[in-house]
């Protein structure tokens, strides 16, 4: 969300972003963000000098009643005064219940408004457009076919999705065996990868309230992605992000403290709207799976160098993992509205013979802290926005299909890097059923 000062004093910048954003159909909220801004202005003015007004009145009744003692016409003056205030307090009442019907409908306009995306973000209106920036390790092609993800899982007994289907339909999975200690394997030495990185470890709540989720999210993202407990104020969690960054709620932080660098387990909960593709079968896209998650909360001015450490770091697990990525900036028009800049970091698929999705790194510069009131205290004792990031450690699902396709065999087998033996058993070979 956008600072109102801002908007006042640039609605030529925030209107060419939204144009950047292929998002014209906002345009005319500038405008009317501008006139509620005017009119709330004018309402509060007004209501201070009434108020200023009343208090100076209020003296003056105080001084003519004490006059009247000894000047009974003072009490008649004092009586016309009162009745003044009288006539000042009800159009006091009506601006007092016009406020914060103002407040209301402008800060659900400027909420709809997209933040101001970095320079350097590619311009171009869907992902089609996003840019290749670099590749970290050679992809390979096997001289043998690789199977789809699920049927690689299957010859280990390793899924179970008809059985997932009766129990809670489409877009679940059961992991079994060898398959789900890989799962859980990838999981810990995320984990650990990023504790030795000097991120704090924590497992946060699975649920989180509405004025939590507004306040990490677009409305859109929310309508996609969240699901809603029925009778509560409660959002199941889309990723762990939610609940690292609503801890920091209406806190305010002293800058001695940052940077504030924390790594989240959670299971993720989403809607996955929209229809999917073949290669979104599967554990591709899902309604439930669990993530390890990097959280840092910094000081504006260093926010894109931790934006760069972050997605970096994604980018040395996979690689200790012997899997192939590349980094992808995300264009203007990918952009969720609260990023400032975003980059994927795509694994190699030797199926596919291409790349897909398994990290998303983002600075959101001072949006999420605008909306859920994370200040911090400067040295100066001056109070101002924290900046947030985050980033996908690793989401084992799409992992676990970068990990069998890179590491698949001839013979069936998949082998396991040293990195990751300790986490297994120290196996260094899996074996197949089938």
């Amino acid at each position: 969300m956008l600072d109102i000062r801002f908007v006042r004093e640039n609605p030529d910048i925030v209107k060419e972003n939204i144009k950047k954003k292929f998002q014209d159909q906002k345009l005319p909220l500038v405008d009317e963000i501008l006139d509620l801004d005017v009119k709330l202005r004018a309402a509060k003015t007004e209501a201070n000098d009434l108020r200023a007004n009343r208090n100076a009145l209020s003296k003056q009744i105080g001084m003519l009643m004490g006059q009247a003692k000894k000047d009974p016409s003072k009490k008649e003056e004092a009586e016309a005064v009162k009745a003044q205030v009288a006539a000042q307090a009800a159009r006091l009442a009506e601006l007092e219940k016009q406020e914060p019907e103002l407040e209301k409908a402008l800060t659900e306009k400027l909420m709809v408004i997209p933040n101001i995306i970095d320079p350097s973000v590619p311009i171009g209106p869907d992902d089609s457009c996003n840019v290749e920036v670099a590749r970290f390790g050679e992809p390979v092609t096997p001289d043998f076919e690789v199977p789809y993800h699920t049927d690689i899982m299957e010859r280990f007994n390793g899924i179970d999705l008809d059985a997932a289907r009766r129990v809670a339909g489409n877009g679940f999975y059961y992991l079994k065996g060898d398959i789900a200690r890989l799962h859980s394997a990838v999981l810990a030495y995320a984990r650990d990868f990023m504790i030795d990185k000097g991120f704090v470890y924590h497992i946060p709540p699975f649920m989180i309230r509405s004025a939590v989720v507004t306040g990490v999210m677009s409305f859109a993202e929310m309508d996609a992605m969240m699901y809603k407990i029925e009778g509560e104020d409660l959002y199941l969690i889309g990723t762990s992000e939610h609940s690292m960054i609503g801890s920091f709620i209406d806190q305010i932080l002293d800058e001695k403290e940052l940077p504030i660098t924390y790594t989240s387990y959670s299971p993720c909960f989403r809607k996955e709207k929209g229809a999917h593709g073949i290669e979104e079968r599967g554990v591709y896209r899902i309604h439930q799976f669990e993530k390890q998650e990097m959280i840092v909360v910094c000081r504006p001015e260093e926010s894109m160098a931790w934006y760069e450490k972050m997605w970096r770091y994604s980018v040395e697990l996979f690689r200790s993992l012997d899997i192939p990525v590349r980094q992808l900036e995300c264009c203007s028009g990918d952009l969720a509205d609260l990023k400032v800049k975003s980059c994927d970091i795509e694994a190699w698929s030797p199926r596919q013979q291409k790349y897909f999705e398994v990290c998303s790194c983002s600075n959101l510069g001072d949006a999420q802290a605008r909306r859920l009131r994370i200040r911090v205290r400067g040295a100066d004792g001056k109070l101002y926005l924290a900046h947030t990031l985050n980033n996908t450690v690793v989401a084992p699902p799409r992992m676990l299909i970068a990990f069998l396709e890179n590491h698949l065999q001839a013979d069936g087998s998949v082998t396991i890097p040293a990195a990751l033996q300790p986490y297994m058993g120290g196996k260094a070979v899996l074996t197949p059923c089938k």
